[in-house]
């Protein structure tokens, strides 16, 4: 089962109609049950559901007995560690392995066991709730499946948003009024959804995946046209799925965050690492950043906890080598910006007659959209030595007519699926420029009359249906960061 096969959506359906019809007081064991079918049909070993459950559990006995402990002494730091290492030791098992062997430790012997579905987003929500009881932030639940509940809600747990214990515990558990304004919005959510994922995002693997894996037959532009599809195609298909997260919980009246916020209108690095993968981001924040110290004690001690934190985030995606130079390289060009800032004070250009000039401005989202790229291309190639010879193979290769000698057709796209493809980022360009600019569009949507409404349901559910890119198996990890 997946957010994209239709048992997935009949089961929606179903819980829907038992949740509401349940009383508010006990609506969140629906949300449980529902929780735990889909998680466990997920899991492909009872070993995968011993570990998970030995996480969940840890966890929970560790936030009570911090609950306990009120003075902030040795004996609850202690608790607090020993909860966390315990808890998330799969995780830090497995990136280890990635680390030392190179390759992801449930493709090692007979290791498959300890990597259960949703690990790393399971493993940041068990942490900052323990770091959050142990700050006095948010009171531990008593209740062992009210948090059983929190950790393997379904809509999230595959990828995220990561939600904070204290954002979601009171519409998770009292129980949330009907309303048909929300399941409307979470249908429009859904749609959205499915547009990027079929539209975009699976279209553009297509050409993605041969050209990456077999990147030595190929040069130049090929490689160009890969990275800018890749950079899309990563970007939708995580977008499609937290979309499709939080258009299903909003049925439910639970609001999980925004994870995306156009980050390729980004006009800087550290302005990209606002606007993307917010959740994560953070709580790389909260949890790593400021507790090392922030920006406090001096220049030089803020560019180091720069490096640290994205070196952690570069492992937290995975924990080979090109992780964790792809999590550096993203440090480097936040303090090379700052360092370019610095100097542009210093000799006392600030540009500030420019500051609306929409040239400079889309110079800068270029600029940004291309460092972002050649990030992009470490993070996707096979290994780092593949991604250094691709991105030399990009630079030394010019050869542009073949975007004009239909070679591109040669890709597995022929020139109508190609047009679908570039209407569809079209489609998502002004969508994005209208949110940019302040204007909902499913606002808008909902405030026309009932035959307008329905009609533009209607006609992108089947747009999706007739022009989308299938073929995937249905399978929930076939999501990008489904795999991390």
């Amino acid at each position: 089962m997946s957010y994209t096969s239709w048992t997935y959506y009949v089961m929606i359906v179903g819980l829907l109609i038992i949740y509401y019809i349940l009383p508010k007081r006990i609506r969140w064991i629906c949300l449980f049950a529902g929780s735990i079918y889909f998680y466990k049909k997920l899991l492909v070993s009872r070993e995968q559901l011993f570990i998970f459950a030995l996480s969940v559990a840890t966890s929970y006995l560790a936030g009570m007995m911090l609950e306990k402990i009120k003075n902030t002494d040795i004996k609850k730091r202690a608790i607090l560690i020993a909860g966390i290492v315990i808890s998330v030791s799969p995780l830090l098992v497995e990136k280890l392995g990635q680390l030392i062997n190179g390759k992801p430790i449930n493709n090692i012997g007979s290791f498959s066991f300890i990597v259960p579905v949703g690990l790393s987003f399971y493993s940041l929500q068990i942490i900052a709730y323990l770091v959050d009881i142990y700050k006095g932030k948010i009171e531990a639940q008593k209740n062992p499946l009210k948090y059983a509940l929190f950790i393997t809600f379904f809509p999230q747990i595959i990828q995220g948003p990561i939600p904070r214990y204290g954002q979601i515990q009171s519409e998770l558990f009292d129980g949330n009024e009907y309303s048909f304004e929300n399941i409307v919005k979470g249908i429009q959510l859904v749609i959205w959804g499915l547009f990027l994922k079929f539209m975009i995002a699976d279209k553009a693997a297509i050409v993605v995946t041969p050209i990456f894996e077999n990147y030595q037959g190929y040069s130049g532009f090929f490689l160009w046209v890969a990275a800018i599809l890749y950079s899309f195609q990563l970007y939708t298909d995580f977008l499609s799925c937290t979309t499709l997260s939080i258009g299903v919980a909003n049925m439910f009246g639970i609001h999980l965050s925004s994870n995306f916020n156009h980050p390729y209108f980004s006009e800087s690095i550290k302005e990209f690492w606002r606007r993307w993968h917010m959740s994560l981001s953070y709580w790389l924040r909260d949890y790593i950043y400021i507790p090392l110290g922030g920006s406090k004690n001096g220049r030089l001690k803020k560019w180091l906890n720069v490096i640290i934190t994205f070196l952690i985030s570069g492992l937290w995606h995975g924990g080979g080598w090109k992780f964790i130079i792809w999590g550096l390289l993203h440090g480097v060009y936040q303090i090379i910006g700052e360092i370019r800032f610095l100097v542009m004070k210093k000799m006392n250009i600030t540009r500030k007659e420019h500051q609306h000039d929409q040239i400079e401005r889309c110079i800068k989202k270029i600029g940004t959209f291309f460092l972002v790229m050649i990030g992009w291309v470490i993070f996707r190639a096979e290994t780092l030595p593949d991604a250094i010879e691709m991105i030399k193979k990009m630079i030394r290769v010019i050869n542009p007519w073949i975007l004009f000698n239909d070679s591109l057709l040669g890709l597995g796209l022929g020139w109508k699926e190609w047009d679908v493809l570039f209407m569809s980022l079209l489609v998502l360009l002004f969508v994005s420029t209208a949110q940019e600019k302040g204007l909902i569009i499913r606002e808008w949507i909902c405030e026309q009359n009932i035959f307008i409404r329905f009609s533009i349901y209607l006609i992108a559910i089947w747009i999706i249906w007739i022009f989308g890119t299938y073929g995937y198996g249905y399978d929930a990890r076939d999501f990008i960061y489904g795999g991390f």
